[in-house]
């Protein structure tokens, strides 16, 4: 066994999947990712996709984690000054789940770059984000600044994750209380005691009614990456346990028997989906690498039939059924193409762990 190819092999190809990044969506005219590729006379650029653009500052800061390329860090000022700017100068708009999705990236980018630019748009963001917590349904904050009783696990998972990093990064009390009310909502609300499945929201429709039929990679995602970070904070067990639970049943429920992957959720917002599961199951693998054995094997499964069966050869761009060749005619959205970039960085992350352990 050539134990150098091995212990390089994700590295190489999240680096592929990068290049494959910048060289396909990166638009040097407006200084940001295109939407789609291809991108005719910037016409798939009309729509703003905010949270979209958000995953990708995060895509840039996994590249420099990984990499200390310090061209990269221009790369991340550019796309959030592109996002700033079309957002009309502000940081911040109605939806609170773009806010967190938001705010995460920034944080993450202050703390590899320290860039204080990044930071102080992270407390503009918090402070704005937590006006959306309120009594109705019981607690939690809301999904949108028009629609406060409707709550959501998209609205929740990521704040808590956001609040508990501020609070280890900062220390403010305020922050870790807020992070754990926000987990017993989510917890006691929209999770399936028996098998730790995470719905969506409750109270969409003004009914009161839970969307049980809502079935998405992302909210087990961010159960459990919200879980891991309480635990990291607490070493409370029972943080650790609930996220391995749902970890565990998730990529059992999730799993498309038919093409052996992670179910494919479409185009458009759902193409980002799978990534933001992936990229918070990272968190809990490695976090717990023996009792999450299993977990990395799929993911590492679902790599490489996406590699072999799911990519297109010539640009490495990927398709949101990770089993089948993407057509290039009809295009690939940035969502899809983020998707499978973090997969990527993920299992790199977990094998430069390994190494470095070794």
């Amino acid at each position: 066994m050539n134990t150098a190819n091995k212990t390089t092999k994700w590295a190489a190809r999240a680096q592929e999947a990068f290049n494959s990044l910048l060289q396909n969506y990166w638009n040097h005219h407006l200084n940001m990712f295109n939407n789609h590729y291809p991108n005719p006379n910037n016409r798939c650029n009309l729509t703003f996709h905010y949270w979209w653009y958000a995953h990708a500052i995060d895509s840039l800061v996994d590249a420099y984690s990984r990499t200390n390329d310090e061209e990269i860090t221009v790369y991340i000022e550019k796309e959030y000054n592109g996002l700033v700017f079309r957002n009309g100068g502000q940081p911040t708009n109605l939806l609170y789940d773009d806010m967190e999705w938001l705010a995460l990236a920034l944080l993450r980018a202050y703390q590899a770059t320290k860039n204080g630019a990044y930071l102080k748009d992270v407390q503009i963001l918090w402070e704005d984000i937590k006006t959306g917590y309120n009594d109705q349904m019981g607690g939690g904050i809301a999904w949108h600044k028009d629609q406060l009783g409707y709550k959501n696990t998209p609205a929740n998972g990521p704040a808590i994750i956001l609040a508990a990093r501020l609070y280890k990064e900062f220390g403010n009390e305020a922050d870790l209380k807020f992070a754990k009310d926000i987990f017993t909502w989510l917890d006691d609300y929209l999770v399936d005691k028996e098998t730790g499945f995470v719905m969506d929201g409750i109270n969409r429709l003004g009914d009161g009614q839970i969307d049980t039929d809502w079935e998405f990679t992302y909210c087990q995602g961010v159960y459990v990456g919200g879980a891991v970070e309480m635990y990291r904070i607490t070493n409370d067990d029972q943080y650790l346990e609930k996220a391995l639970k749902t970890a565990l049943f998730a990529i059992e429920k999730l799993h498309d028997q038919t093409h052996n992957v992670l179910k494919s959720e479409g185009n458009g917002d759902g193409g980002l989906f799978k990534g933001i599961m992936v990229r918070y199951f990272t968190e809990l693998m490695a976090t717990e690498p023996e009792k999450t054995k299993a977990i990395r094997a799929y993911f590492e499964n679902n790599a490489e039939i996406l590699w072999q069966h799911g990519t297109n050869s010539d640009k490495t761009i990927f398709n949101h059924l990770w089993s089948e060749e993407p057509d290039l005619t009809e295009g690939i959205d940035l969502s899809i193409q983020l998707s499978g970039v973090f997969l990527y960085e993920s299992l790199a992350k977990l094998e430069r762990q390994g190494m470095n352990k070794s």
